[in-house]
């Protein structure tokens, strides 16, 4: 398995667009798929934030993990954010999250950031494993989430 940027594997925007679909798009039923793949376009940097980042595995995408500015348009103040952490079902259990999830928080700590977000409906324990703390658990776009946080060494 590889992680690369998204940025040097443009090809794959359609496929994780699709894929990011599939997954979240009742959290925001008036985005189109034509729009989030120009949202992931946008958000495709190689380095600091913002940055999506995919896993490889051969010529396959595997999963994807992004760095973002913010992904909760209620908490304005809190900067940055993982998003976006997604692994195709049948690689899900094999350490892909995590390793996406550390690329992230590299270019995270680059960003000389202190602190870092997300927000998950079910992954929670996941996130705990790696250090992440639930601030609140609150209601967002009609779904039940948890908001984490989890501090940055510089």
């Amino acid at each position: 398995m590889e992680i690369v940027p998204l940025a040097d594997k443009k090809e794959f925007i359609a496929e994780l667009a699709e894929l990011h679909h599939a997954e979240w798009k009742h959290l925001n039923p008036s985005l189109t798929l034509e729009g989030r793949a120009q949202a992931i376009a946008d958000a495709a940097g190689r380095e600091r934030i913002p940055s999506i980042f995919i896993a490889m595995l051969g010529s396959q995408l595997i999963g994807s993990a992004a760095l973002v500015q913010n992904d909760m348009d209620t908490k304005p103040d809190l900067s940055p954010w993982l998003a976006a952490v997604y692994v195709k079902e049948s690689f899900r259990h094999q350490g892909i999250a995590t390793a996406l999830i550390r690329r992230c928080e590299e270019e995270a700590v680059r960003s000389n950031a202190n602190a870092w977000y997300l927000y998950t409906e079910s992954a929670s324990k996941l996130y705990e494993k790696l250090g992440w703390r639930c601030m609140e658990r609150c209601e967002y776009k009609g779904a039940m989430v948890d908001v984490m946080c989890k501090p940055l060494a510089s």
